[in-house]
């Protein structure tokens, strides 16, 4: 089975995600992803991305509501599926979160793809007066609690971070499962995703520093049907895809533009060249 291609929205203007989507949509690309943060502090002590030292996040930058967002692609769109690469389940309640990706797949009629991740942001666990240090555990709770509320009628729930009487939930997400995946190249990330989820999405990597994870995740053990889904930026040209096939990998997220002016025709000209299926 030949690698799904996605094309991820969140490094180009949002001005263009829409045309971006539905040239997506058209042209036959499996899914569009979009990335997510709930706020940014204005104090950038914090904003260190891990392993560069470096902010990573501009405090003016517009945020968007990712699974609206998606809402909104969905009715512009008819096949491709709409997916968060990653939103930060656990900084809202699981009712919160789970009724915005129940909504998602019932409104595209099944395209959702539920992307998570714990987060590397402190600042912004901090602004919404949450620990920093119980995101993963937090996050691994949520998860069991959502993928409850989507399935059973009925739900009632003790834990180390919620706790609620029984409640109904309706209406159920069109998929059976709605696919969750854990994002993150870390081992308690990588842990989640086979424990607890449908697959898994990994951070930025070209096909010799992928090998790492893969391995890992073999170790793990991962359950029938689980899927791996790689952020690929080296991919370019259908010619860059080679040394990826032989690897496993069910996804690839795709950047095959230099900005958001050429991302469309760039695009084009990706699956223009695409050999037939």
């Amino acid at each position: 089975m030949a690698v799904k291609l996605g094309v991820p929205l969140g490094l180009l203007h949002p001005a263009a995600w829409k045309d971006v989507a539905v040239a997506a949509d058209e042209l036959g690309y499996e899914s569009v992803w979009l990335p997510e943060h709930l706020v940014f502090a204005t104090d950038l002590s914090l904003a260190a991305y891990p392993s560069t030292g470096k902010p990573a996040i501009t405090p003016h930058t517009p945020l968007f509501d990712a699974p609206a967002y998606l809402c909104w692609l969905a009715a512009h769109t008819t096949r491709i599926k709409l997916g968060t690469a990653v939103y930060l389940f656990a900084l809202r309640h699981p009712f919160t979160a789970a009724r915005a990706f129940a909504t998602l797949d019932t409104l595209s009629e099944g395209r959702a793809l539920c992307g998570v991740g714990a987060g590397w942001y402190e600042a912004e666990w901090r602004a919404a007066g949450l620990d920093f240090a119980t995101r993963g555990p937090r996050l691994d709770e949520a998860i069991q609690i959502a993928r409850r509320l989507w399935t059973e009628p009925a739900v009632a729930h003790e834990g180390r971070f919620y706790a609620f009487p029984e409640v109904a939930f309706e209406p159920k997400p069109v998929q059976r499962p709605l696919p969750v995946l854990a994002g993150g190249d870390s081992p308690a990330a990588l842990r989640r995703a086979t424990r607890l989820c449908d697959g898994w999405i990994s951070m930025p990597h070209t096909p010799d520093t992928i090998r790492r994870p893969l391995a890992t995740l073999a170790r793990l053990n991962p359950p029938p049907g689980f899927s791996i889904t790689v952020h690929a930026y080296d991919v370019k040209t259908p010619a860059d895809l080679a040394p990826w096939t032989a690897l496993g990998i069910d996804r690839l997220i795709i950047r095959p533009w230099h900005g958001t002016r050429d991302a469309v025709s760039s695009l084009t000209r990706f699956a223009e060249a695409l050999p037939p299926p």
